[in-house]
């Protein structure tokens, strides 16, 4: 963490496609930022193995395949991690290191599903590029590969109930099957346990019980699972579905936060730290993106590949893996943080687990400030209740028509009308959720599901009634002004503006992220 002084460089700020250099008061701000990546594992292939042939609380992977078994595999979807990483992904390395061994027992009915809830599917190319051209070009000729449809009514098994009521639906393929093996990537403490499944392969039945408003206002954050009620609703979900008798093996992995490939390294240093290289080539890329039109901006920030890799692997009893899990990932990004803030400050990249290959649209804009950034903490928010969140991105009024199709109507109708997530709720999730054309669009073309825009306006309940005010600087008022916050042209005005609703000579914080990190707020 660094307090700001007047010896203190300008502090670069993420904008969407694009970046900026802004200076916080003097005196009275502070900047918080990410470790330094951890070590990879040096042979990430011995240490599957190892980790297959080694599972905590349960018999080795091979004691547990046998011929005419069926097994299902189910991998972490396209939005994760982010961004996506250099080829070979980790879910390709485990998926080909977990069918060496079912050809080994004599396992030949196998299928592989992208659990993907109400994302939208992937496609070949995002496929070949997660788990491989081998395994792309063996399964998904004769059907064996392919994306989890939430919505298909031969093709989801009813489980029963949890104690609270809440309904437990998952893939059929996965609950009849001898054994589902569930490969992860944990990118957030809140990824993984029983959420992969619980979460990854449920239908909307299911998923409403916990994508609330009322469980995203009582999750503080949805980073810590002792104070979850998101964590909280999938582990009893987790214990219907062992209930019924479905063997899980559950695979997790962790990361390291080593997240941009040069030229864009510079990004995730501290700005005192930029060598004359990184100075120029910030200013040579800025002028660069700046000259550019939107669309060759996306290609560019989007064909980027992390150099980040794996720190663990661990394999076995859900729980016990998920704990050694959220242990490495703690290790990875815990920042002790003394006390809260009046004004917290943060600059949005170009991308969420939700705009891959796509568009960063408003209601994507405010997910990713208020859903993610805001929850990257533990015991208690950054900003203090009735502070201001000050967020830089150009969010631009423009949707991806194939990937967002129910979010071009829910800003255009929904939030015209309200931007209350209880009222929204109340008036208008059934009849997106439950519109015959998103549910055609969902399930065969690349469209998210007609009540995914609903959860990601739920996902900013909690900073939406923890807040006094949000401000974004250089987006388009217009739209800006639709998702209920106030626009800002420059950040000194952003400023200003806040003081309004804190008070004059406010705290600033700025969370400087990416590479993720989490604010432990004492």
């Amino acid at each position: 963490m660094l307090e700001v002084d007047r010896s203190t460089p300008p502090t670069m700020f993420m904008d969407g496609e694009g970046f900026r250099l802004e200076r916080l008061p003097v005196g009275r701000s502070r900047i918080i930022y990410p470790g330094e990546p951890l070590p990879t594992l040096r042979d990430p292939e011995a240490a599957i193995r190892h980790a297959l042939l080694n599972p905590v609380g349960q018999d080795p992977l091979p004691a547990q395949l046998f011929p005419g078994m069926k097994l299902t595999i189910a991998f972490d979807d396209i939005s994760l991690p982010l961004p996506k990483m250099r080829r070979p992904d980790i879910r390709q390395r485990v998926i080909e290191a977990v069918l060496d061994l079912a050809a080994e027992a004599g396992v030949d009915d196998v299928h592989i599903i992208a659990a993907l809830a109400l994302h939208r599917r992937m496609t070949e190319a995002e496929l070949r590029h997660c788990l491989g051209d081998r395994i792309y070009d063996a399964f998904s000729p004769d059907g064996t590969l392919y994306n989890h449809d939430a919505e298909d009514p031969d093709g989801m098994a009813h489980l029963g109930e949890t104690e609270q009521g809440e309904e437990v639906e998952i893939n059929k393929r996965a609950a009849e099957s001898d054994l589902l093996v569930y490969v992860n990537i944990n990118l957030v403490s809140m990824d993984g346990g029983h959420k992969s499944t619980a979460t990854g392969l449920a239908s909307y039945k299911s998923l409403r019980h916990h994508h609330n408003v009322k469980t995203m206002r009582h999750s503080r954050s949805f980073m810590d699972q002792h104070r979850s009620e998101l964590h909280s609703s999938n582990w009893r979900m987790g214990e219907v579905i062992r209930k019924a008798g479905i063997k899980i093996f559950q695979i997790e992995t962790t990361l390291n936060n080593d997240t941009f490939p040069a030229p864009f390294d510079f990004l995730q240093k501290r700005e005192w730290e930029w060598t004359a290289r990184d100075r120029v080539t910030f200013v040579a890329a800025k002028k660069g993106l700046d000259t550019l039109p939107m669309s060759a901006r996306r290609a560019i920030f989007q064909s980027i590949e992390a150099p980040h890799d794996m720190t663990g692997i661990t394999a076995g009893d859900i729980e016990e893996v998920h704990a050694i899990t959220t242990q490495r990932v703690w290790d990875q990004q815990l920042v002790q943080v003394e006390g809260q803030t009046d004004i917290l400050t943060m600059g949005l990249p170009y991308l969420c687990p939700y705009n891959v290959n796509s568009i960063m649209n408003p209601i994507l804009v405010a997910c990713q400030g208020l859903g993610y950034f805001f929850n990257l903490y533990r015991n208690k928010p950054l900003v203090r209740e009735g502070g201001v969140v000050i967020m830089t991105h150009p969010t631009p009024w423009d949707f991806h028509p194939v990937h967002h199709p129910s979010y071009i109507d829910f800003f255009e109708q929904v939030l015209a009308e309200t931007t209350d997530p209880v009222e929204i709720e109340k008036r208008f999730e059934t009849s997106f959720a439950e519109d015959e054309w998103y549910r055609h669009l969902y399930r065969t073309s690349y469209a998210y599901h007609g009540v995914h825009p609903f959860y990601m306006w739920y996902w900013c309940a909690h900073a939406l009634q923890h807040l006094g005010a949000v401000i974004i600087v250089g987006g388009d008022a217009r739209a800006v002004r639709r998702l209920g916050f106030r626009p800002a042209s420059t950040m000194r005005d952003a400023l200003e503006m806040a003081e309004d609703t804190v008070g004059r000579d406010p705290s600033v914080t700025h969370l400087h992220a990416p590479p993720l990190l989490v604010a432990e707020v004492s």
